[in-house]
């Protein structure tokens, strides 16, 4: 359990997220989110010099990809200080590991200022060749780097959309109850924009992209997600033969970024927009679960991330999951007994869209302030990543 790990209250931004191929399409991901971040610590008033250690989390390859963690840190503090950091590739736990890497340094001693840079493009993905020396002369390999890995990992080469009709069919979940758990998550993020989207203003920090060669425009929204209705969803065939999940019960790629501040107690105070608002990462879980079954990973990160918080899932006051498919939450819900319409409160990635590595970074983001409006208590955010694996972490909020 950590004990000296806080996140300044407002510490923190997302950008909106924007279906790939949509608005975001034409940056590098490792400038547009230096860039975007560099401009939000410079809009509250925080030299990003402070940053004594910089985790960049991205999980699809730009050009100059090498140099992605220096680079990065060279934009943030436009080279008036060389912040070392490390490059981190977990997929779509990408996040909630970084937040783990920073907990754990703060309770080493190792910094007092880390900062988590999470940006990614899943839009343009590259398309590489790889030597082959033994290949008919010579010939290369090729790869598609987005679409080749979303239909299986070179052990199991299962397209995702499988591994959650597996844990569908293991679980006994219906297409209907896919069906009434998407529509109660786009209810959910409706609430997000209600009264001009105030609860997204709470954290949401605009992109500046690029439109071509002389202009540039501000992302203030989200891009891309789809207007649901219970007749529309009913109407959506499986996209398996003897399947659950429709098009409609499954997220899309996107683009994005966002920053979280993780420091000592006293120094987040000084950062805080609000000193009496506390966040503490309490604790840290993961797992692996057999091949194939990815939903279900989320079930025994979260569990271990709450034994080594010496809590119970009924201790928290709110609960936000990454969900691709319908089935992670079904089967979360299933099996840790809780209402499964009751938690995404305002919004998730099944709605939103799924830009890999920032994505987690926005749950936990979005969850802190469902709290704070809840008046503080214990949080947790679970999630799977690729390799049928999976991260949680949990974190309270007041004193």
């Amino acid at each position: 359990m950590f004990t000296k790990a806080y996140v300044p209250y407002g510490g923190y931004y997302s950008t909106p997220f924007c279906r790939w191929q949509g608005s975001m399409q034409y940056d590098n991901a490792i400038t547009l989110g230096a860039n975007t971040a560099r401009r939000w610590f410079l809009e509250k008033k925080i030299d990003p010099t402070i940053i004594d250690y910089l985790y960049f989390g991205t999980t699809v390859a730009q050009h100059h990809w090498f140099y992605a963690h220096q680079w990065s840190g060279s934009i943030l503090t436009d080279d008036k200080k060389y912040v070392p950091g490390l490059f981190i590739h977990q997929a779509c736990s990408t996040s909630t590991t970084i937040l783990n890497l920073c907990a754990l340094s703060l309770e080493a001693g190792a910094f007092e200022v880390g900062f988590g840079l999470m940006s990614d493009r899943c839009s343009n993905g590259p398309h590489t060749t790889w030597a082959d020396p033994l290949g008919p002369g010579g010939q290369p390999d090729r790869e598609d780097w987005n679409m080749d890995n979303f239909g299986g990992n070179p052990r199991v080469p299962v397209a995702m959309v499988e591994t959650a009709e597996n844990v569908s069919k293991e679980v006994g979940i219906t297409k209907e109850e896919c069906d009434a758990v998407v529509l109660r998550r786009y209810e959910q993020y409706q609430t997000a924009l209600a009264n001009d989207r105030a609860f997204q203003k709470r954290y949401m920090y605009p992109a500046q992209v690029t439109v071509n060669k002389k202009k540039t425009k501000l992302v203030e929204q989200d891009e891309g997600w789809t207007p649901t209705t219970a007749e529309g969803l009913a109407n959506l065939k499986p996209v398996r033969p003897g399947g659950v999940h429709s098009f409609g019960a499954q997220t899309f790629p996107a683009d994005g970024n966002c920053g979280i501040i993780v420091t000592t107690r006293d120094r987040a105070k000084e950062l805080s927009a609000d000193p009496k608002i506390e966040i503490k990462i309490v604790s840290y879980g993961f797992a692996r679960v057999k091949p194939a079954f990815m939903p279900a990973a989320p079930v025994p990160a979260a569990e271990m991330a709450l034994s080594i918080a010496g809590l119970k899932i009924t201790d928290m006051k709110a609960i936000k999951t990454h969900n691709p498919f319908a089935a992670n939450d079904l089967n979360l819900a299933k099996k840790m007994g809780v209402d499964v319409m009751k938690f995404n409160n305002y919004g998730s990635s099944l709605i939103y869209g799924h830009p890999q590595g920032p994505t987690a970074g926005r749950g936990v983001i979005e969850m802190v302030e469902e709290v704070v409006l809840l008046g503080g208590g214990y949080c947790l955010f679970t999630g799977c990543a690729a390799g049928d694996t999976a991260a949680a972490i949990v974190l309270k909020v007041g004193s």
